[in-house]
């Protein structure tokens, strides 16, 4: 803060000039006493010392710190290199619905085309509400109808998911976590035990009056009928483990977030980091570990707020003090092909997803003879 007071000339043998009205500062000042400025800088200093206490996501104060860079190049090259030299086998990655548009399940925000711009045929009060607790034990109806259209089993796993699997299977990968519901990783092969759904899923399924267990199967039946899963011990409704506004993570979440600590790697797939908790995970992993984030746009920024208060915390692609972060931005199955490509291993991912996908063509194809013949023989004995 500058020394000179309000009334001194800005330039030696100069005057500054006048205010254009009483009410109206100098140009260049805040129009603020040094005593009201100084209370200001006092308030700001509180404030982070707040959080600071409270918090504990502060970067360290001191100017002269050298910063360090953990990535000798801020790309899917500098990532590769660390990935190598480094011997990586703690990756987490992290995702969100970016990475099962390609297989046609919409995200919830893009423009036109999210979800909850697609929902007027449902007349809710407002788009959030189809995943509203209150609102789902007053009206379950429109909830259902939509997850006919969204069921899992309908959607075939994307080169995301495939890759996510080949880092399990290289043995590399401690944890996935996803805010996805769609049950796609599962599909895909991942290990239960590999597998965080942030938001929950449509595997199982629970009665809201007596909490009788139901599997996905069981549901299915009913949704694809057009009815309310009732529970068949109470005549409650059966809602499936996904997270609702207004309900807690599931405790497995919870559980693993010890995981951050020893991540040696983080990338972030699909996700606009715009959900908390979840977004929130990027600050868990140590200060030198690297994070790549794939993604359509940029996502996860520390925000000016958060700057002005010396808060730590968000991902810092265009920084003057990036050390680890890195952005690549365009489609996530094009990213997860080309890292995968660097790594020597593009090839193989490209055969499993066809392998893989003409197994569930297969599979698909199996189970609607088998409906057709079953139907066949329903009508010769009516």
């Amino acid at each position: 803060m500058s020394s000179r007071k309000p009334d001194e000339s800005p330039i030696p043998g100069q005057n500054a000039p006048e205010p254009e009205s009483d009410s109206d500062p100098p140009a260049g000042t805040s129009g603020n006493s040094p005593d009201e400025e100084e209370e200001d800088e006092a308030n700001i200093d509180r404030l982070r010392r707040f959080f600071k206490e409270k918090l504990t996501f502060f970067k360290s104060t001191n100017d002269e710190e050298e910063i360090v860079k953990v990535l000798d190049d801020f790309s899917i090259d500098g990532i590769v290199k660390y990935m190598k030299e480094n011997d990586c086998k703690n990756i987490i990655t992290m995702a969100g619905a970016g990475i099962s548009t390609s297989a046609g399940i919409p995200d919830f925000r893009s423009p036109g085309t999210g979800l909850y711009n697609n929902l007027a045929k449902y007349d809710l009060p407002h788009p959030q509400a189809i995943f509203e607790l209150d609102f789902f034990k007053r009206n379950p109806k429109p909830f259902f109808e939509l997850a006919k259209e969204l069921y899992p089993g309908t959607f075939k796993p994307t080169i995301c998911h495939y890759f996510i699997k080949s880092l399990e299977e290289q043995g590399v990968l401690l944890r996935h976590y996803t805010q996805n519901i769609d049950t796609l990783e599962r599909i895909a092969g991942l290990s239960e035990d590999k597998v965080i759904e942030a938001h929950g899923t449509f595997h199982t399924g629970h009665c809201l009056k007596c909490n009788a267990k139901y599997t996905k199967e069981w549901m299915k039946v009913r949704i694809f009928r057009d009815e309310i899963p009732e529970c068949e011990k109470c005549q409650g409704i059966v809602k499936p483990d996904i997270v609702f506004f207004g309900e807690a993570l599931p405790s497995k979440f919870h559980k693993a977030l010890n995981d951050f600590g020893n991540c040696d790697l983080l990338i972030i797939l699909g996700s606009s980091l715009a959900v908390q908790p979840f977004a929130s995970l990027i600050d868990r992993v140590k200060d030198d570990v690297p994070r790549l984030l794939i993604n359509r746009e940029k996502a996860g920024q520390r925000s000016g707020v958060m700057s002005m208060l010396g808060m730590d915390g968000g991902l810092e692609f265009d920084s003057k003090n990036n050390r680890r972060d890195v952005c690549w931005l365009g489609d996530c199955d094009e990213g997860c092909l080309l890292l995968a490509d660097k790594l020597g291993w593009g090839d193989e991912l490209r055969l499993r997803v066809a392998t893989e996908h003409k197994k569930i063509d297969a599979e698909a194809k199996k189970d609607e003879t088998n409906r057709g013949g079953a139907s066949s023989a329903s009508n010769e004995v009516s």
